[in-house]
């Protein structure tokens, strides 16, 4: 037998036949050494970062214990941001949608806490949030937790670096002593072994060694001087033609540099920074998921939280930390698939350049930027345009019958329709740049589930 199929583990014809179609054929790395022991209910400190499938780890566990005829919460799954509660929660629903009427609430800051507060009123088996939100809810008794029997950490290095520890205090003060937790972190600083220590019972640690890291993404370091950077990002992406890619910046103010000396070359890039409302951050974030943007400029602070598949190139406009390092270029490269990391390293940089060395166990070495003369003038333009629709699945929209209403008589292709993001009041599908224009004004005359929406193009 497979020692990586998920036949080897105890779980339901049912849930096996969903697992499949999804894609979930065999277990990566780190699923076949935490699954057997999450399954049998022992508390877990992993290491695991974006992509490596960890999600479906606590998401079988907490699938193997949920008694749906209790109803109140007894699954709490914290994350760092907002983004990653988002994503996490749509996987999770993805890998439960074989067993009916399992209710799930999202708490997140800047979405209104009333909203949250009715879905909890109606009951919710799983919650999942972050701790600032988590924290609030449960101090005015609007989340209930004595009846948890799970706990999850994801990316816990990066919810203590935000500063949660006292969220995350006043939220296990309130949890049954009898339960399971799982961490998971992608570093193991000496705090997140505290954490463990306070939150943990003899918990199995599981580090797993797998192309997980560096060593599926190519890394190359460039010299490069602080004057001359924004023509060295000009120089690697003009050589590496990315579909799309993710810049790096230390600073705020160096994202709007960069958007600006893009956008001057005709490159379609957008940046994120921390004075966006939730919103704006959410239409950005959405656009580059959808290949609706080329180049995506952000701080590691706006950057939290941020899951795209498939993400063939990252830059370091400006070199960082060791761990900040890893985090960043650890955007590539996921689910097995080769990345490329792309660093410009200044003068003052290099003492940086021998500490991730140092952190990562690699020989990088900065080369010239002159070795590099590309002969494109632009990089590929995005495939798609997207489309925003006010209503989510609080209306009852659902992807299908936005995918109905662009392809009826008269519409689109459905060759021309990319992904549907449907969130709680609105929602998001990408399509072909050739027939936007024909997609929107589909959209404008029809009607979804009897009603009209306001349509937008992103």
């Amino acid at each position: 037998m497979n020692p990586r199929s998920f036949s080897t583990l105890p779980l339901s014809a049912e849930q096996r036949s969903n697992l499949d179609s999804l894609g979930y054929h065999n277990m990566t790395p780190i699923q076949v050494a935490a699954l057997p022991r999450a399954l049998a209910g022992e508390d877990l400190i992993a290491q695991a970062r974006t992509g490596s499938g960890k999600t479906a780890v606590f998401a079988l566990a907490l699938l193997a214990r949920l008694d749906l005829n209790l109803p109140s919460t007894q699954v709490l799954v914290l994350c760092p941001t907002r983004e990653l509660s988002i994503q996490v929660a749509t996987e999770l629903r993805r890998i439960a949608r074989h067993r009916q009427n399992i209710t799930l609430a999202i708490l997140y800051g800047g979405q209104a806490a009333s909203l949250q507060k009715q879905a909890l009123k109606k009951g919710a088996h799983i919650v999942v949030g972050t701790p600032g939100r988590v924290a609030d809810l449960v101090e005015r008794g609007s989340l209930v937790l004595r009846n948890l029997s799970l706990l999850v950490l994801d990316e816990a290095d990066r919810m203590l670096d935000m500063g949660f520890i006292k969220e995350l205090k006043q939220i296990t003060r309130v949890l049954p002593q009898k339960r399971q937790t799982l961490l998971f972190s992608a570093t193991f600083p000496k705090n997140i072994q505290e954490l463990s220590d306070h939150l943990q019972r003899d918990p199995q640690r599981i580090t797993v060694d797998e192309p997980d890291g560096a060593t599926d993404i190519e890394q190359h370091v460039y010299r490069c001087a602080p004057e001359d950077k924004l023509e060295g990002l000009k120089t690697l992406l003009l050589e590496h033609q990315p579909t799309s890619a993710v810049v790096f910046c230390n600073f705020k103010q160096s994202t709007f540099e960069v958007r600006a000396f893009l956008k001057n070359m005709g490159i379609s890039a957008i940046a994120l920074n921390g004075d966006l409302d939730q919103r704006h951050r959410e239409d950005l974030l959405i656009q580059f998921k959808h290949q609706s943007c080329s180049v995506l400029i952000a701080t590691d602070v706006a950057a939290r939280g941020l899951d795209i598949k498939d993400l063939p190139v990252v830059i370091n406009y400006e070199f960082p930390p060791p761990d900040v390092y890893v985090h960043r270029v650890g955007r590539t490269g996921r689910a097995g698939k080769r990345g490329i990391a792309l660093s410009l390293c200044g003068e003052r940089e290099q003492g940086k350049l021998k500490q991730i060395n140092a952190y990562q166990s690699s020989t990088l070495k900065a080369k010239s930027l002159g070795e590099i003369r590309p002969t494109a003038k632009t990089i590929p333009r995005p495939l798609h345009v997207t489309l925003s629709i006010s209503g989510g699945r609080k209306a009852k929209v659902r992807a299908g019958d936005i995918l109905g209403a662009l392809t009826a008589a008269g519409g689109i292709k459905g060759s021309e329709v990319g992904k549907i993001d449907v969130m709680d009041f609105i929602s998001y599908v990408a399509v072909a740049r050739s027939a936007a224009t024909r997609a929107e004004k589909k959209l404008s005359e029809s009607k979804i589930k009897g009603r009209s929406y306001k349509i937008k193009k992103l």
